[in-house]
């Protein structure tokens, strides 16, 4: 514990972290949408796609279904976030976030404590999809799964503190819903998640550069195939991939901590 920073502070980062993962145990909906949701999706999707399609630049030993497998990992995390930080939106209509900000507590405290409780959740739903990956035929080793957890845990953290930025600045759920779709579903989508670079159109390319998701979505191919890189597309190699992607998390997080500060209590 760092000993410039009191101890109540901590705990009541804590507190919001726990009334986050008791709220998810109470909705059981929000399960549902988060990982059925995508699930059904690459079963639908990847398995509509699997004969016909082959991903460009890759090994023509790997399938669409699992080429859409690690696109559908970082799809779970996404979901989640979104319900996580729904729950702000929510909050403030009920008048429970007005109390959080008017207890002393630093603004940064309170956005670590939503952030931590939303990435808890994503991380755990994405690491219960990646026990999947034998059914995709994704050749996962044990260096591969400790990897592909933590890049995991770094994209949930990333992807929570980027709804909690539109959340703090949100008054309805409906505005929320409608910015979350028009950011981060385009997002997903260039990020090489549902198709590769290699083929696609030059603006189409030029957009999945500047996406950092792409960095992200590419640290997560690397370690799914951590055993056998030679079936994947060319990807940015693991020291960009992962500088993007810590510098995305941190940049996410502090954007979402400015933008608590500037809402009034």
């Amino acid at each position: 514990m760092s000993p410039s920073v009191p101890p109540l502070f901590w705990l009541g980062a804590w507190a919001l972290w726990r009334r986050e993962i008791l709220r998810f145990v109470r909705q059981r909906s929000r399960l549902t949408g988060a990982f059925l949701q995508p699930l059904v999706f690459w079963l639908l999707l990847g398995g509509g796609f699997n004969a016909s399609f082959r991903p460009a630049g890759a090994s023509g030993n790997l399938s669409y279904v699992s080429y859409f497998f690690p696109g559908t990992v970082l799809l779970v995390l996404l979901f989640t976030a979104i319900f996580a930080t729904i729950s702000t939106v929510e909050d403030r209509k009920s008048g429970f976030l007005q109390g959080v900000l008017v207890a002393p507590l630093p603004r940064w405290m309170i956005t670590l404590g939503q952030t931590a409780g939303g990435a808890t959740l994503a991380l755990l739903q994405g690491v219960i999809m990646l026990s999947l990956a034998p059914l995709a035929g994704v050749p996962l080793s044990p260096m591969g799964f400790a990897a592909a957890v933590a890049i995991l845990a770094v994209l949930a953290t990333a992807l929570t503190s980027m709804g909690l930025v539109i959340a703090w600045r949100m008054d309805s759920t409906q505005g929320f819903h409608a910015i979350m779709n028009l950011l981060l579903l385009p997002s997903w989508f260039l990020s090489g998640a549902f198709f590769p670079e290699a083929g696609a159109p030059l603006p189409i390319r030029v957009l999945m550069h500047l996406n950092p998701l792409t960095y992200g979505m590419a640290a997560l191919r690397r370690a799914l195939y951590w055993s056998e890189p030679h079936l994947l597309p060319p990807l940015p190699g693991w020291p960009l991939a992962l500088s993007v992607t810590v510098a995305f998390a941190a940049t996410s997080f502090a954007a979402a901590v400015w933008s608590s500060e500037r809402r009034p209590a």
